[in-house]
């Protein structure tokens, strides 16, 4: 590959100049996007956006009728601070609605130990907040001049980027509010993340299909990976040892590329049946979770390069009434939850493979979602131009919790290979399932001959729980 092109280090608006297109694109400017241009953008859904026809498909889910209308998040209607209710009779889970942007939120974090909120919209700002209050502590300035497609923020806290139509990728010392940096491609960024020690950022291109990887301290290129994908890249991030990037996209693949040998790791293609919105990894680095257009979330083992072109996963199906948006971990990997264009945020309990509760109350679909390092706390971030802070401290004592876990007659049992605690059906008579967590059991489940006759010896593992999940 040719050496890679290099940013100014004295310019504070650094121009990046990715190797041209075989068509070349117009010169962009800031100030005259197009109409055309903006369509595409609004209309990406994170690049996760299905087709309208499907509006008609879904049912809405919606409030219980007997709630108070002060608590429904109108658009034109929400208090200014912030309003404590429940989303369903029985679910008792409180949650506060924090309003402010003018447009989708399609981002939303955690940050500074969790005292802060962190926000990018398709109104072009990205502002940090106060959740005790609902109030906006700051909004960045020398703001991007279309929408903010997604944002991210160090480990400590520091510096926070976001990536926005306007073919730009910002930087920001996030006490201060200075703008740190600017860099600007030649083709749309759709995703951008920090890597956890904070050296790098990636970022995902649209036309290119590739992923663009820069030094964050000396704003260089480190690798640009053209035609990484086929199709567009939806989602991209870094695994807990800030040395391997994972990429998802339209083409249904994962592909997993070594930043030190400059080389892909891992590819699986036809990881799903339509194109894949999301990917995070566990905080081990041990796995990978996707999430699809097909409704569908899989949990894949990534920690070897043994699966070439497919790999043991586990599915979570029966989620989420349509597409699947966005997908994020617990730090101990406990749960796992999702959000989706059925408006909902689905909690999942990874080691039970079973959907834990179902989060409704948004008047749109939900376009991210974040949890809180301890836990107690769940962000999302929805085209009703609203986030919802969920506090989920006590969600194991709420009766519909309960009554899911007695509905799906679960009993526990210790993981003899990891010893950590995990529930299998009272109903199973697998031995593997008797004695291994779903951890270990990808670890241990041979490579399958193709990927329908690992879904059909899942099935039979699992007797999939009402409006629950399958191991797949």
């Amino acid at each position: 590959m040719a050496s890679p092109p290099r940013c100014s280090p004295t310019a504070q608006d650094r121009e990046c100049k990715l190797p041209p297109l075989s068509a070349p694109a117009s010169e962009y400017c800031p100030s005259k996007l197009s109409w055309g241009t903006m369509a595409r953008a609004l209309g990406r859904f994170k690049l996760s956006i299905p087709h309208t026809h499907l509006l008609a498909t879904l049912d809405p889910l919606v409030l219980d009728r007997e709630t108070p209308p002060h608590l429904l998040p109108e658009k034109h209607q929400v208090p200014e601070k912030l309003i404590w209710g429940d989303q369903e009779p029985l679910s008792k889970i409180p949650f506060k609605i924090l309003s402010g942007h003018e447009h989708a939120v399609s981002t939303c974090h955690f940050c500074v130990d969790d005292t802060k909120l962190l926000s990018g919209s398709y109104d072009c700002t990205v502002k940090l907040w106060d959740p005790v209050d609902g109030s906006v502590v700051r909004d960045f300035e020398h703001r991007p001049k279309a929408p903010v497609v997604e944002c991210s923020i160090t480990a400590d806290s520091s510096r926070v980027i976001a990536a926005s139509y306007d073919k730009t990728v910002r930087a920001w010392d996030l006490e201060t509010g200075k703008l740190l940096w600017k860099v600007r491609y030649d083709t749309f960024i759709v995703s951008c993340k920090f890597s956890p020690d904070g050296k790098y950022v990636v970022s995902g291109f649209d036309v290119d299909h590739g992923i663009c990887i820069m030094d964050a301290e000396n704003i260089t290129t480190v690798s640009v990976i053209k035609d990484h994908h086929t199709r567009s890249i939806t989602s991209c991030c870094f695994d807990p040892d800030s040395q391997r990037v994972a990429s998802v996209s339209l083409d249904r693949c994962i592909k997993i590329w070594d930043v030190t040998s400059q080389a892909t790791l891992l590819t699986i293609t036809k990881a799903h049946s339509n194109a894949i919105s999301n990917c995070c990894f566990t905080f081990s680095g041990h796995f990978l979770c996707t999430s699809s257009w097909d409704k569908n979330l899989k949990i894949w083992n990534v920690h070897t390069g043994e699966f070439r072109n497919r790999g043991a996963c586990v599915t979570l199906m029966q989620g989420h009434e349509g597409s699947v948006s966005s997908c994020h971990f617990a730090r101990d990997s406990s749960f796992l939850i999702s959000g989706g264009f059925d408006r909902t945020v689905a909690i999942w309990d990874v080691a039970e493979g079973y959907r834990k509760l179902s989060l409704k109350g948004h008047n749109d679909w939900v376009m991210d979602v974040a949890i809180s390092n301890n836990k107690k706390w769940i962000l999302s971030a929805s085209k009703d131009r609203t986030m919802r802070l969920w506090n989920i401290e006590e969600i194991d004592e709420i009766p519909l919790v309960i009554k899911y876990k007695k509905a799906v007659g679960l009993k526990l049992k210790q993981c003899k290979r990891c010893d950590r605690p995990f529930s299998i059906f009272k109903s199973d008579t697998s031995s593997e399932m008797f004695t291994q967590c779903v951890f270990c059991r990808i670890d241990t489940r041979g490579l399958p001959a193709d990927t329908s006759s690992l879904s059909s010896s899942s099935e039979r593992e699992n007797s999939p729980p009402p409006r629950g999940s399958k191991d797949d």
